[in-house]
């Protein structure tokens, strides 16, 4: 689904799992649900999505319709370039 948008992967964390593109966490994807961080860059665009918490203490987060893709592609490419890159871990 994401290819359009480049390269996409995937890590295993916490018993869960968060999605990559193009080197940038943008997707946390927990119980089958995607969950995308709530930024003022996509309040727009989901307006009309759930919210919930991907697991026990974790910031409330907008569902992600990964069924309406055009839409679930519009926001997750907007969250991109909202996101920084992560930090280099230390050696």
């Amino acid at each position: 689904m994401l290819a359009p948008l480049g390269e996409a992967r995937s890590r295993k964390m916490m018993g869960d799992y968060v999605i990559y593109l193009n080197e940038k966490c943008v997707i946390t994807a927990c119980d089958n649900t995607a969950y995308v961080k709530k930024l003022p860059c996509i309040a727009d665009l989901m307006a009309d999505a759930e919210c919930g918490t991907p697991y026990p203490g974790a910031k409330e987060a907008y569902i992600l319709d990964i069924y309406n893709r055009g839409k679930a592609l519009k926001v997750i490419e907007t969250l991109w370039d909202a996101l920084p890159f992560p930090k280099p871990k230390k050696k």
